[in-house]
């Protein structure tokens, strides 16, 4: 998801504001916010004070309150090695706390509240986090010297202790933590980074921070809180959004051994028992009845339908250049294409769930949250509670994709339980995870390229229907017709077009909640841009890499990626013998990307991906690991989507619900996935969610390349097109 609506994050080398303090136990309490430009970027309604807690104890351990949330990505290990890497500390010093909901401490500074998405987490960390470290490394440095009545020029860091030079004396950090607090933060001038030649961590693959509790089952996420006294509870949520609850027998549903309350909202019915089993069954015993209001009889034809003329309007202008209606009269033949993308489930591993115990003047939630301001609010409101009487705990996330961005399920499960004594885990079947998700929107793009003689594009249009998911999810970033989320991707393709013109028409769909999905904007836009560019280079008769190295003369990191994944891969063109191949290349979340897919026919029919190269150029890697476990996840997610993902609503419900019918990946079917990276000095980019938007066009256009048949309307399906 993002939020801020740039790929290029603002300059963060400004002014610091920092304080040194006592920790309670004696030690270094580092506090660190960025204010000025940054905060000035984003929409006025934002409060935006961020801040990082270092905690560096009197045993020398480095306690990092983290502001990020992992789930999955690598959060937990690349923002420590930015610490340590300053501090100079081993990656094995520095210890996690989640951190509470506090977003005037916590807040994401590319995105204006405490949040983690928009794969901006190690772009917005880069510089305030390397900065905290090197202000606790000089503080620490000055208390030694102070200690030894030296100059702090002839001291230095290194691996948790202070060394003087001449003398050979040594301190460990943990000997210094309480002088050091007691030291005056040091000037602007005077905070000094580390320059890349001298990086130890940072660019080496490191070994994740959390792998030993994801294998011997001690890390825990939102699914697995125990509490004393715990109960369980199943929903039944009406199958039309919108619905209401009718009628429901409870007392049959009482009737199950284990089963100790049924709570009725006007929406949903919960069955409240000793265990999931028993939830379950009080559940399918309560003989639901459901007025299905406005929305029944709602079809996913219906909506395409109004989506196709609400294409008709003109919609809000995002950008235009060199007046592309009249290039476009002037050119010697013009292409046309209109594309679909259907609404797509976010199925993590883990499906929705949220702890919680209310009490008259109280609120706990425990869950796994991408939003930890927005959950503890909503839980607030929901409670009825001041916010000072509410406390959430943030757990690992078992997948998010941006399904964890929202809170709807937090809201809910509070409602449930200020109708229950105990502490309550609400947990959502996979159905209803799948049936009852906002889904990434349904797009509707109509595209018209003037081509002259050569077949060299004179003019492009970009005619963009679809949901505003940042409408929403942030009104005020909605402005002039449009938000940059939802066109990203094909406001600033990365080809030159001598006149362009991108719209777009807001188009909300009835009946049906929409969200940011992995890859958002680009996800949707870069696979429009990049299978009608090869539509281009296929009506020129023109080679698909050549006509695209032709438009990026003016782009020398697109084409350096898209050059080197075309080497690696072994291109000598679109097909070779009963293999597809297909190109995309692409600039989003601040990084470079291409990606060449090979596809083939499998043995009973089906259409596989056998390989990916992909050549990245994410600007300063912190950890290459990282960067590659990136590329193969979104590749796969991408890939699921490409070829199966498909919510149809019939009768105003969702059609699909379990993997049986939302198709993801087999292992089996996983591809062979190469990731080359390119080095650079560049700013870090983000890479959670390129690889998602990059791999869809790339198969699409290796299944024309192999079939002949042009993919405009997603998914592919599972078998060659005829």
């Amino acid at each position: 998801m993002e939020l801020a609506m740039t790929n290029a994050l603002p300059d963060a080398s400004r002014r610091l504001w920092l304080k040194a303090g006592a920790a309670v136990a004696g030690g270094l309490l580092l506090q660190v916010a960025i204010p000025g430009r940054m905060a000035r970027a984003l929409p006025a309604e934002v409060t935006f004070t961020p801040n990082a807690f270092i905690r560096l104890d009197g045993d020398g351990k480095v306690t990092l309150t983290m502001p990020y949330v992992e789930m999955g990505q690598g959060t937990y290990t690349s923002i420590p090695m930015l610490i340590a890497e300053e501090l100079e500390v081993d990656l094995d010093q520095v210890v996690l706390e989640h951190a509470p909901a506090d977003a005037g401490k916590y807040a994401n500074p590319a995105l204006g509240g405490q949040m983690t998405g928009g794969s901006t987490t190690m772009r917005a960390a880069w510089m305030p986090m390397r900065q905290a470290g090197a202000v606790a490394r000089i503080l620490l440095v000055r208390a030694a010297a102070s200690q030894w009545q030296v100059d702090p020029a002839t001291c230095r860091a290194e691996r948790g202790a202070v060394l003087h030079v001449a003398s050979g004396r040594l301190l460990r950090y943990g000997q210094l933590a309480a002088a050091a607090a007691r030291m005056p933060v040091p000037n602007d001038r005077d905070i000094v980074l580390k320059p890349a030649s001298e990086f130890r961590l940072i660019g080496t693959a490191a070994k994740r921070l959390d792998t030993k509790g994801k294998l011997d089952g001690s890390a825990r996420y939102g699914i697995d809180v125990v509490l004393p006294g715990m109960k369980v509870a199943a929903l039944a949520i009406s199958p039309v959004r919108g619905g209401r609850l009718v009628r429901l027998n409870e007392a049959a549903a009482m009737k199950i051994r284990g089963v100790r309350q049924v709570v009725r909202l006007d929406d949903c019915a919960a069955v409240v028992a000793d265990n999931m089993s028993a939830a379950n069954k009080g559940i399918a015993a309560l003989s639901l009845e459901w007025d299905d209001g406005l929305h029944a009889g709602l079809t996913t034809e219906a909506i395409v339908a109004d989506m196709a003329q609400a294409a008709r309007g003109a919609g809000a202008t995002v950008r235009s250049e060199n007046n592309p209606e009249q290039a476009l009269r002037g050119a010697a033949r013009v292409l046309e294409a209109t594309y679909e993308l259907p609404f797509l489930a976010h199925t993590p591993m883990e499906p929705v769930n949220c702890t919680v115990h209310v009490r008259p003047d109280s609120c706990e939630v425990w869950t796994g949250t991408q939003i930890m301001g927005a959950a503890h609010a909503v839980a607030a409101r929901a409670a009825g509670l001041p916010p000072e009487r509410v406390t959430v705990h943030n757990f690992l996330l078992g997948g998010g994709f941006g399904r964890r961005l929202e809170v709807d399920m937090i809201e809910r499960a509070v409602r449930i339980g200020k109708a229950v004594p105990h502490p309550v885990k609400v947990v959502w079947s996979r159905e209803q995870d799948i049936q009852h998700d906002m889904f990434r929107p349904y797009f509707y793009d109509r595209m018209l390229a003037g081509l002259d003689a050569a077949g060299k594009p004179v003019a492009w249009t970009h005619h963009i229907t679809g949901s505003s998911v940042l409408g929403r999810f942030m009104p005020g970033a909605f402005n002039n017709g449009f938000d940059a989320e939802t066109v990203d991707g094909a406001d600033a393709p990365p080809y030159a077009f001598p006149a362009i013109g991108v719209s777009y028409v807001r188009h909300e769909p009835p009946g049906v909640a929409t969200a940011f999905w992995r890859g958002v904007g680009p996800a949707h836009n870069v696979f429009v841009v990049e299978s009608f560019i090869d539509e281009l280079a296929h009506a020129a008769g023109a080679d698909q890499l050549r006509y695209r190295l032709d438009l990026l003369g003016h782009n020398p990191r697109a084409r350096r990626v898209l050059e080197l994944a075309a080497d690696k891969a072994g291109w000598q063109g679109s097909k070779a013998g009963s293999t597809g191949r297909g190109l995309a290349v692409q600039f989003a979340f601040g990084t470079y990307m291409a990606m060449v897919a090979d596809v083939v026919v499998g043995p009973e029919g089906e259409l596989r991906v056998p390989r990916v190269v992909c050549a990245v150029d994410c600007g300063v890697v912190i950890n290459p690991d990282t960067v590659h476990a990136q590329v193969e996840s979104a590749v796969v997610f991408g890939i699921s989507a490409v070829l199966y993902g498909n919510v149809t609503i019939k009768n105003g419900r969702v059609e699909q619900s379990n993997f049986h019918d939302y198709r993801v990946l087999r292992m089996h079917e996983a591809p062979v996935v190469e990731t080359h990276i390119v080095a650079s000095g560049e700013a870090p980019g983000g890479m959670g969610e390129p690889g998602t938007a990059c791999v869809m066009p790339a198969v699409a256009n290796a299944v024309h390349a192999l079939a002949g048949k042009r993919i405009r309307k997603m998914p592919i399906g599972a078998s060659l097109p005829a």
